[in-house]
């Protein structure tokens, strides 16, 4: 028989060798799913496995009509590997900057730096000095590039460190990065990222506040609900390719996020607006400091309008230079001024209540001093001269708004009962509102008051208030006698439009009886009357009830020694008018602080009635169709209370 082709030998050979190569595939099989497998597994999950978030959208905020005050849209941030660019797409290079908005040259520069040069040895100091004369060493800032903004691998053999990524634009929109595909360039890509954007700009900004770059809420209605508005991130755990491309059958885990809630705020954007073009008048005609004006309805403490001079775009916040900052302060609700002659209206409602007065109450107005406590203590000076000062009316006393007729109630109320009403008001402490930044004001406590102070603080002097604590002091006049926690969030809704929270009406205490806030609400009458201080507050049809306060500023003074001190600077003024109306059935409260409008004002001083009051009625005209506000029926003669000749405070 024959033995065929190959010989016995031959045969051997090659069995042992296919025995030998599998034998060595099944040890290394061995090794890889037995001997290294846990190491192998961790290397090839650090490899393709990927762990990827989900951002949540950011709830909106919106103003009492519905409108968009603040959004989130989902944007790109675009950026290139320069590493990855193909030479053949090069001549795209100039479509691609046209529409990023970049400079051509500036993009090329970019695109063919592809690798950072190895540190160079730390020059000494004296190396450094002497350098930087020459202009040869770039300050830190220029050297070093934002975390964000480019991205390094390790560092091959000669020490360069490849770039991988650099960015280009970080607020690229979807449609626009979509035209940006289609240029095919390989290398430039962007991942999603969410923006907070405020559509009206600087409109209602101090009330907004802001989110940042990092979106996190840094300030105003944006940090202090900020657990609504701001969701709940998801993330899916999967793998890619090669090719980077994600593999949808290998996705192990997914938690979708959960949108933020939106939140209803009580801004009118048509009341804001009107605000804030009165402030920019108020800043152009008077260059003030600074100044604030608010608007609620008194009924249910819901604020309408709250704005500050000087503004700022939340937008464009991180634009602002160091010395700009301030403007982004609440000054309505974060700073202190002395309220002056507004003030008065606490100690004229506290001794009505306590039955210490009444509206034919006669005041000595010419006397400079009067007894306390077994002591004589001077009055403060009168402003306005009386035709008969030894016997003024409560009427003409808050009309021509009487310093001495004020410090006397103050005396007849005594130091403990007056600091009662002067806190059942709202002074001395936060009111809640919920904004953030909302400081107490200074109410020192009895134990520290001087003997002169219980006939100051009653005319507004040793006393220090933000301007939302004496508008809502004022809406206790305008809401029969209860003090109400200023509001301006209406309602939260969910990502479905469920509203899963409303805000009502929230009663801080009453303060006085109905029949004493009415009483008051008459004789403010007075003031904003032909005879009063403020006749410029005056709106045609309607009873307007308000108090004018022109209160000198406490500035620092320089002494003789060298050292400061804070006095009393007559050439510097706050301007005041803080009103309701209709004055029989309140609508609408309004007050206009000007903060040191003296050097525009008319001759010289910034009055109360002169610079605050008109813009009151301005206001108030327009709110008028705004609001629907109606016209109350005048009072009867018998429950008017009459003011007499007039004069300016």
């Amino acid at each position: 028989m024959s033995k065929g082709f190959a010989s016995t030998y031959r045969i051997v050979l090659l069995a042992t060798g296919l025995f030998v190569c599998f034998g060595g595939v099944a040890a290394r099989l061995v090794w890889l799913h037995v001997v290294d497998r846990d190491s192998l597994l961790k290397t090839i999950t650090r490899t393709r496995q990927q762990y990827t978030p989900e951002i949540a959208r950011r709830g909106d905020i919106l103003d009492a009509r519905g409108g968009l005050l603040a959004t989130s849209s989902t944007q790109r941030v675009l950026g290139v590997d320069p590493l990855s660019l193909r030479p053949q797409d090069e001549k795209r290079w100039p479509e691609l900057a046209a529409l990023i908005g970049m400079p051509e040259g500036e993009l090329r520069r970019i695109f063919t730096t592809r690798y950072r040069e190895a540190p160079a040895p730390a020059p000494t100091a004296n190396a450094v000095i002497d350098l930087r004369r020459l202009g040869r060493v770039a300050t830190p800032a220029a050297a070093t590039p934002d975390d964000d903004t480019e991205e390094d691998a390790a560092p091959d053999a000669s020490g360069r460190r490849p770039i991988r990524w650099v960015k280009l634009r970080d607020d690229v929109p979807e449609k626009l990065y979509e035209e940006i595909m289609k240029l095919g360039i390989k290398g430039v890509y962007g991942p999603h990222v969410a923006r907070r954007a405020y559509p009206n700009q600087h409109l209602a900004a101090h009330v907004l506040g802001y989110v940042n770059k990092q979106q996190e809420a840094a300030a105003g209605m944006e940090a202090n609900m900020d657990f609504f508005l701001r969701g709940q991130n998801g993330w899916r755990v999967g793998e890619r390719d090669g090719r980077n491309r994600e593999l949808p059958q290998f996705l192990d885990r997914r938690v979708p996020p959960s949108d933020g809630y939106s939140v209803k705020l009580s801004i009118d954007t048509i009341v804001q607006d009107i605000v804030e073009q009165e402030l920019t008048y108020i800043a152009t005609t008077y260059e003030p400091k600074k100044a604030s004006i608010i608007v609620s309805d008194p009924r249910n403490g819901f604020i309408l309008a709250m704005g500050n001079y000087p503004n700022y775009d939340p937008n464009e916040y991180n634009k602002l230079r160091p010395d700009e900052q301030h403007r982004m302060r609440n000054v309505a609700v974060a700073d202190v001024y002395e309220p002056g002659s507004v003030f008065k209206i606490v100690a004229v409602a506290a001794a009505l209540e306590e039955r210490i007065a009444t509206t034919r109450s006669m005041f000595d107005t010419a006397a400079d001093k009067i007894m306390h406590r077994g002591r004589t203590i001077p009055l403060p000076a009168e402003d306005h001269r009386f035709p008969n000062p030894q016997a003024v009316t409560l009427a003409e006393a808050v009309s021509h708004s009487s310093n001495r007729g004020a410090a006397q109630l103050g005396v007849a109320l005594g130091e403990e009962r007056f600091y009662r009403y002067v806190r059942a008001f709202g002074f001395g402490r936060p009111l809640g509102f919920p904004v953030g930044g909302e400081v107490a004001g200074l109410l020192r406590p009895v134990k520290d008051w001087d003997p002169i102070d219980i006939t100051r603080i009653p005319i507004g002097h040793s006393i220090s208030a933000t301007v939302l604590q004496m508008h809502q002091a004022m809406s206790v006049i305008a809401n029969d006698g209860v003090l109400l926690r200023p509001q301006v969030i209406r309602e939260v809704r969910d990502a479905a439009g469920e509203i899963v929270y409303r805000y009502d009406r929230a009663e801080i205490g009453r303060v006085v009886s109905l029949e004493t806030a009415r009483t008051v609400a008459r004789l403010l009458m007075g003031v904003a009357s032909k005879e009063g201080t403020a006749a410029e507050a005056a709106i045609e049809g309607y009873d307007v009830a308000g108090k004018t306060g022109t209160t000198i500023k406490l500035m620092d003074e320089v002494q003789p020694d060298g050292s400061t001190k804070l006095v009393y600077n007559r050439k510097h003024h706050i301007a005041s008018f803080v009103g309701f109306f209709p004055a029989g059935r309140p609508q609408v409260a309004i007050s206009v602080i000007v903060d040191d409008a003296d050097h525009k004002a008319p001759r010289g001083i910034a009055y109360g009635g002169r610079v605050a009051a008109p813009s009151f009625k301005r206001i108030g005209e327009r709110l008028i169709a705004i609001l629907n506000i109606q016209a109350h029926a005048q009072p009867s003669p018998a429950g008017l209370v009459a003011a007499h000749q007039g004069g300016r405070r």
